[in-house]
């Protein structure tokens, strides 16, 4: 579960919070595949995939576009 940051802050950036999950899903498998690729079997310091892609959106490294 994510705490920080904040959940209805990171929804807001991205539009909802059903694009926050689809946004954060799909950063996080790409992070993951990303380490595989390198040999990795975790990330560096031991962080989840799913808090880096947190933190990635909430610092704008990850933004929604819209079709």
């Amino acid at each position: 579960m994510i705490n920080n940051p904040p959940i209805d802050e990171l929804a807001a950036k991205v539009g909802s919070k059903y694009a926050l999950c689809v946004v954060a899903s799909k950063r996080a498998r790409q992070i993951i595949d990303h380490a595989q690729n390198q040999g990795l079997t975790d990330l560096p310091g031991k962080v989840k995939p799913l808090s880096a892609a947190a933190e990635e959106i909430e610092e704008g490294k990850v933004t929604v576009s819209r079709y």
